[in-house]
């Protein structure tokens, strides 16, 4: 076994050739070999083996060298990254830092390790934005918003000195119900819906209400990170229901209903988030009978049902309930106007009427000119042409990060809509490396770790083609693919 001196000051070494003497230690002791491999670099540096801007040993020669892991040695590099004695170039390796960098590193902060939730990683800068399930604003009709301003303060001169009602406006409410009725087989009417300032608000007021600490709250695995957020500060104890092959496992779902009696069962049918499946019919009904029989609540989150790539999914899970017990979440923000922050909940009674409370505890209603405006959009020609031209670009550019997943084998879940890919990276790549990696280079993705209340889907990752344009996609891909075969040292 081959390894670092433990004095690394007094240690000679060749500078050109980077080579190392092969001094015995205990370099089975990864904790140990890797503050060491770091000190001696380190040490190399100051003293000036290396200068500025002068390539320094590649981890696989160091690897080889040492006898230690590549991971090791990419630890190690990654320290000294942090610290400002090296930086990286793209495709080339590292490079001995130039003094003006180290010194004006020497009190940075700690390194960003990403140890949060989904708000705290949106938060991150990113060249590459494969994160956020957001649209590309190029892509919405932001020019057409001004007309219908001018439109509304014409038709409603005196709209910024109202108060909006608290379950929402009734012209909207009305033009919704008609909308679901003809587009979803909802049969509804305006006193069954509630207007809320986006899907997040519509989870935590469902939250609020039905969750107390310690309630069985029945969720997919994976599912929407930020509902495990919700329900987990709500400090409800979260039950799982694995997805596969595009369905569910009823047996397994009436088990838990019979033993648990959860009052919830967040679910996310159409078009799920992460994985972009789609519940097949005959099982949106079964689900309506078992939640019926058991007396749970099916909460429906519906985010991306306008966002399909072959067809249109089944109607909702609401459609075929007769007996109430589903409520039904509909957002319209991602791909008509995220500014406007418009969604809605449809619910019979008495589950309205305590979202009611609920709400006008919250705010007193969500903003009467954003209500306004997206109702005059959304009645539009204007729309519908749209939503047919964002389908087309968003398949395209799902198309060509599935073209650079292709090339390095990685495996996805083919989506039928939605704005991301469901990814499984390579065993023996680590996917909180990768993560660190890709951050530190603000390349932006999230660990599958997030979606998953079971803690299987370790080496998972979501990657959303929304945001990025087509270059960005294709650049940011190849650097993602390229930034993992250098830890796993391919």
């Amino acid at each position: 076994m081959t390894s670092f001196p433990v004095d690394p000051y007094t240690e000679k070494t060749s500078p050109q050739s980077g080579s190392l003497h092969k001094n015995t230690i205990n370099s089975h002791n990864t904790s140990k070999s890797f503050r060491q491999i770091s000190a001696y670099l380190e040490a190399r540096i100051r003293r000036g083996d290396w200068q500025a801007h002068e390539k320094l040993p590649s981890v696989r020669q160091l690897a080889e060298e040492s006898g230690m892991h590549r991971l090791t040695i990419l630890k190690a590099y990654q320290q000294l990254k942090d610290s400002g004695l090296v930086y990286v170039r793209h495709k080339s390796g590292y490079y001995a830092a130039p003094p003006a960098i180290s010194a004006s590193l020497d009190h940075a902060p700690e390194p960003v390790l990403f140890d949060g939730n989904m708000a705290a990683l949106h938060q991150l800068p990113a060249r590459y934005q494969f994160s956020q399930a957001l649209i590309d604003p190029n892509l919405l009709p932001n020019h057409y918003f001004a007309e219908y301003m001018k439109e509304v303060f014409d038709l409603y001169p005196k709209l910024l000195g109202t108060y909006a009602q608290v379950q929402g406006d009734l012209e909207l409410r009305e033009m919704l119900a008609d909308y679901f009725r003809r587009s979803a087989q909802l049969h509804l009417d305006a006193e069954e819906l509630l207007i809320t300032s986006g899907a997040q608000q519509a989870i935590h007021l469902i939250a609020d209400i039905w969750i107390r600490p310690g309630d069985p709250v029945l969720v997919e695995s994976p599912t929407y990170a930020n509902a495990i957020d919700v329900f987990r500060q709500k400090g409800a104890r979260l039950l799982s229901i694995g997805i596969q092959d595009g369905s569910y496992d009823l047996q397994e779902i009436e088990q838990i209903m019979k033993r648990y009696r959860p009052r919830l069962f967040y679910l996310n049918p159409t078009f799920h988030n992460p994985t972009g499946i789609c519940i097949p019919v005959e099982q949106r009904k079964q689900l309506v009978d078992l939640a019926a029989q058991y007396k749970c609540l099916l909460i429906e989150d519906d985010t991306c049902s306008d966002i399909y790539f072959d067809r249109k999914p089944p109607a909702p899970v609401f459609a075929y309930d007769t007996e109430g017990y589903t409520i039904h979440i509909r957002s319209f923000s991602k791909y008509i106007s995220p500014g406007l922050r418009i969604a809605c909940i449809a619910a019979r009674q008495p589950w309205m009427s305590q979202l009611l409370a609920a709400k006008s505890l919250s705010d007193g209603g969500t903003p009467l000119l954003n209500q306004k405006l997206f109702l005059h959009y959304f009645m539009s020609d204007r729309l519908h042409r749209h939503l047919d031209k964002l389908r087309i670009a968003l398949r395209i550019r799902m198309e060509i990060m599935q073209q650079e997943l292709d090339q390095a084998g990685w495996y996805y879940k083919q989506p039928q809509g939605g704005l991301s890919l469901w990814v499984r990276v390579p065993d023996h790549l680590s996917v909180p490396l990768l993560l660190r990696a890709c951050l530190a280079r603000q390349i932006s993705l999230v660990p599958g770790s997030l979606f998953d209340v079971r803690e299987q889907c370790g080496q998972y990752i979501r990657l959303s083609f929304s945001f990025a344009s087509e270059t960005q996609i294709r650049t940011g891909m190849r650097e993602l693919i390229n930034i993992s075969r250098d830890i796993i040292g391919q």
